[in-house]
């Protein structure tokens, strides 16, 4: 008798046999190409007349019809060599045949159609008709269907008149065959853009680094700044961060829809699962710094005109340029009678001021209410001069200065 039980085979042979039929398996499965319902995507290797041949790769072509890459006109919109993203419906003699957007058929292949939209989450194109309670109609291959408000963007609609027109492609949420072709189709836009979102926001976290420029989209305005979408993922670009220029709301200079180009300064981790990562953006960054040639743009004795920016006990702050303030001291304003600078001037105020003294480093300059012959010629010049400090200190000492 062997010493070998044929009916107990040792358990190297059955790892050696399972590890061969997986092998098989997995080859099996690369063989057997793209399935029913999966996503594609493939390099366009033909157009003829009725279809669009795209090449799969592993030795697989699928099929498009050419009316779903024609646009309203007509115009074939797809050339040989360009990448396509579609889904495969069905196989005809082992040919994948692929769907990119549903809606352009009528009748009952047009229900036949939704129906294999909504099995396999194709998307429908279909036009806006009309605005009722809670959404929008959308008519797709002649059936009346409906769109919440809360799927037609990414962002709350206040107002969907807008839409009434537009045609646009939607994924079916719910699809319920009707008597007499009366079917209960369910539409949801936003969920093709929360797609299109998470695709874009893989290629922009790559680009994601504090100092890189990049193009955005501004999407939102809030008192403190700006959200600005940068596709896919949103930055905050603080009110700060707008200009050198003081900026009392970001709406003054900057609009919903509006093209910016920022800069990254900053990029952490957030707990808010909605913006897992929390960027901070800047404009001012790319300009140039106003104050980096003060000293040349504004010598001392210079005669000016400014405007008033803001107003405290110490004194006036007047922008003299984009991004440029000045102090005009309380005592520059009336003396000892005056304790506050409201008492004289309020914001917004138009005002001629000498410059009396300049500090690039620390971003000060000390002005003097302007008098009759100041900075007009060279008398007047040393007279300004003659009253300018001979240095502007600190914060600190004009509060002391004040008292």
């Amino acid at each position: 008798m062997s010493d070998r039980d044929e009916t107990n085979p040792p358990t190297e042979d059955f790892a050696s046999m399972l590890a061969e039929f997986e092998q098989r398996d997995a080859g099996s499965k690369r063989r057997r190409g793209p399935q029913v319902g999966e996503t594609v995507r493939g390099r366009i290797v033909s157009i003829g007349a009725d279809s669009v041949f795209v090449d799969l790769g592993g030795k697989s072509e699928g099929t498009l019809d050419v009316a779903e890459v024609r646009d309203e006109q007509g115009t074939i919109t797809v050339a040989v060599g360009d990448e396509i993203e579609a889904k495969v419906v069905s196989t005809e003699e082992g040919t994948p045949v692929l769907r990119r957007v549903i809606g352009h058929g009528r009748g009952a292949e047009a229900r036949a159609e939704l129906a294999q939209a909504f099995e396999h989450g194709i998307p429908v194109e279909g036009l806006v008709t009309a605005v009722n309670k809670g959404g929008v109609e959308v008519h797709v291959a002649g059936l009346r269907a409906f769109c919440p408000i809360s799927q037609l963007e990414l962002r709350h609609v206040d107002d969907a008149s807008g839409f009434v027109g537009q045609r646009l492609s939607f994924r079916i949420t719910r699809y319920e065959p009707g008597p007499r072709g009366r079917d209960n189709v369910v539409l949801s836009r936003r969920a093709l853009l929360e797609e299109e979102q998470r695709a874009r926001a893989v290629e922009t976290r790559a680009k994601l680094e504090p100092g890189a420029v990049l193009a955005g989209t501004v999407s939102t305005l809030k008192d403190y700044g700006a959200f600005v979408d940068l596709g896919g993922i949103e930055g905050m670009l603080h009110v700060s961060e707008i200009g050198f220029a003081r900026v009392a709301h970001p709406k003054d200079v900057l609009s919903v829809g509006q093209r910016v180009e920022v800069q990254v300064i900053r990029v952490e981790k957030s707990d808010d699962p909605k913006r897992p990562d929390r960027i901070s953006l800047s404009l001012k960054s790319l300009e140039k710094d106003p104050w980096a040639d003060v000293r040349e743009r504004f010598p001392e004795g210079a005669r000016l005109a400014g405007r008033v920016a803001r107003v405290e006990s110490f004194g006036a702050f007047v922008e003299i340029a984009p991004g440029v303030e000045g102090l005009l001291h309380v005592s520059e304003l009336g003396g000892k009678n005056v304790k506050h600078a409201k008492q004289v001037v309020k914001v917004g105020d138009p005002i001629e001021v000498t410059v009396l003294g300049v500090d690039p480093e620390k971003r000060r300059i000390a002005l003097a209410l302007a008098r009759e012959g100041d900075g007009d010629d060279e008398g007047g010049t040393a007279a300004s001069m003659a009253r300018a400090p001979k240095s502007l200190g600190t914060l600190g000492d004009l509060l002391k200065k004040k008292r």
